[in-house]
C-alpha cells in the first residue's frame, strides 16, 4: 500500500469514528437541554476545537518521528476531529433560526460559536505549552 493510500485509509476510518461520536454527543445534549437552540452543535464544535489546540501543541513536541507525527494528525485532527466538528450544521441551524425571525438566537449562536471554539482552540493550545513548560 502506498504512503497516499494509507492517508487516505486512516482518514476514512478515523472520519468513521468522529462522525459517529458528533452524533451520540449532540443527540444526548439535545436530549438533556433541549432543541430550542442548537446546544448540541455548540457543545461538539467547543470541544473539537479545544481537541485540535491540544493536538497542534502536543504533536510536535511529542518526540513521534515526523511521518508518525503526520499519521497522527490525520487520524486525529482530519479524521476523527474533522468529521465530528460540523460548521455545516451550525450554518444550517443558524440559517433556520434566522428563517423563524429568532435574530437573537441566531446572534448569540454565531457570536457564542465563534467566541466559543476560538476561546476553546487558544485554551487547549496554552495548557499544553503550560503543562510542558514549552
Amino acid at each position: 500500500m502506498t504512503a497516499g493510500a494509507l492517508h487516505i485509509l486512516i482518514v476514512a476510518v478515523a472520519g468513521m469514528l468522529g462522525g459517529i461520536a458528533r452524533f451520540w454527543v449532540s443527540g444526548v445534549v439535545a436530549r438533556r437541554i433541549g432543541e430550542r437552540f442548537p446546544w448540541g452543535t455548540l457543545v461538539v464544535n467547543t470541544s473539537g476545537a479545544l481537541g485540535i489546540g491540544i493536538l497542534a501543541a502536543l504533536l510536535p513536541a511529542s518526540g513521534v518521528d515526523a511521518e508518525g507525527v503526520l499519521a497522527l494528525w490525520l487520524a486525529l485532527a482530519v479524521g476523527v476531529l474533522g468529521s465530528y466538528t460540523t460548521v455545516s450544521s451550525f450554518s444550517l441551524q443558524t440559517l433556520a433560526l434566522i428563517r423563524e425571525s429568532e435574530w437573537l438566537h441566531a446572534f448569540l449562536n454565531i457570536a457564542g460559536s465563534l467566541g466559543l471554539c476560538l476561546g476553546a482552540a487558544t485554551a487547549g493550545y496554552l495548557s499544553v505549552l503550560e503543562i510542558f513548560g514549552r
